[in-house]
């Protein structure tokens, strides 16, 4: 009942790209779309570790209520 590795590295990756897609932005003077960047690589995150924390809920229900 591991997490996989992939999600790691899914998280990882977005989170590199995300950096440096707002240095770019931010250094050519594009303040705004930078934030933007940063927000929807947030909220991409966001979702994908809500699916995660929803699985293992599922699997603890299953658990203590007997269910498969």
């Amino acid at each position: 009942m591991g997490i996989d590795v992939d999600v790691i590295f899914k998280i990882a990756g977005v989170g590199i790209i995300v950096a440096f897609l707002h240095t770019i932005l931010d250094q050519v003077g594009k303040k705004e779309y930078a934030q933007w960047v940063t927000l929807f690589g947030f909220l991409y995150i966001l979702f994908l570790v809500a699916s995660i924390v929803d699985d293992l809920f599922q699997k603890i229900k299953s658990v203590f209520l007997f269910q498969g």
